[in-house]
């Protein structure tokens, strides 16, 4: 009897068809049963849709790869403890810590978030202590709730401006507001006029300024050439002259001094007044006492 019968090649390629489905399925989930590397466990209070063979990510490129994942039945904290299968060549330095990141499309990685301590390392089977990184999605999922107390008021809001749309009031102002503009450009347009007016007539100006400045000058050169000290000296002769003619008319012994302070001048010269005036009066009414004129001679009275 032949060892290799029909049933024996059978059984053969049925293994080997086994440990080819094997390899390619762990070679699809990105396990390298060859490779070189080492296993560390990451602890998470939940893995938010992590599961196994999800890349590990250590800046930006890939280092590993998630073995396993089982529960902490032990421990009285309940941790999630991820089998992480990491490259041998990455050192990763003690306090490093890893989270979770979901995109955007709902693919699930880890980050390893390395520290910065050159002397201490994490070793192989040690544990490494995970969180969770919402990111955007996670930003987005707080802002939930503020956002729906937020929707009614928006919802009042469109509203009331829909409401202020629909007045005619509005349409009315905008009418306005076009007049207005109309109105502007047509004061702009003025303005500008009047400028150019102004910019034409500004020579003519500093000409007329240039004269002025001219006569001032003049002026200055006239004042300049007046005898400020002998017309001085002339007011001060006018003011002696007029102190000494104030002192004759205060003091007693002048004429003009009596004629203003003695009484009795001025009574004689009343009396002398009221004669002559009835002097005049007198000879008004007889002229014939004080002029004797006849033709034949005088006659005796």
């Amino acid at each position: 009897m032949k060892f290799f019968n029909k049933e024996v090649k059978i059984a053969l390629v049925a293994i080997c068809g086994l440990v080819i489905l094997f390899f390619g399925m762990n070679f699809l989930k990105g396990l390298n049963l060859f490779s070189s590397a080492n296993i560390y466990y990451i602890s998470f209070k939940d893995i938010s849709g992590l599961s196994s063979s999800s890349p590990i990510y250590a800046d930006g490129y890939q280092v590993g790869v998630v073995k396993g994942i089982k529960y902490d039945y032990e421990n009285a904290t309940g941790d999630i403890m991820v089998e992480a299968d990491i490259d041998k060549q990455l050192r990763i330095p003690k306090g490093s810590s890893a989270e979770i990141v979901s995109d955007m499309l709902g693919n699930v990685k880890i980050n390893l978030l390395l520290a910065t301590n050159p002397r201490e390392r994490v070793m192989p089977g040690e544990t490494i202590q995970g969180g969770i990184n919402d990111g955007a999605l996670g930003q987005m999922k707080g802002m939930i709730p503020t956002v729906i107390q937020i929707l009614p008021k928006i919802d009042s809001i469109v509203a009331s401006i829909n409401t202020l749309l629909a007045n005619p009031a509005i349409a009315n102002s905008m009418q306005n507001v076009e007049t207005i503009t109309g109105n502007l450009t047509v004061t702009s347009r003025r303005l500008n006029n009047l400028l150019a007016n102004l910019e034409s007539s500004v020579p003519g100006m500093m000409n007329r300024t240039d004269s002025v400045l001219q006569n001032a000058n003049t002026l200055t050169n006239n004042l300049k050439d007046i005898d400020v000290a002998g017309t001085v000296a002339r007011v001060d002769a006018t003011l002696a002259n007029m102190e000494k003619f104030t002192a004759q008319l205060n003091n007693n012994q002048g004429t003009l001094g009596l004629l203003m302070r003695d009484p009795t001048l001025y009574n004689n010269l009343n009396s002398t007044m009221r004669s002559a005036d009835s002097l005049l009066t007198d000879l008004k009414a007889h002229p014939k006492r004080y002029v004797h004129f006849s033709l034949f001679g005088r006659k005796d009275n």
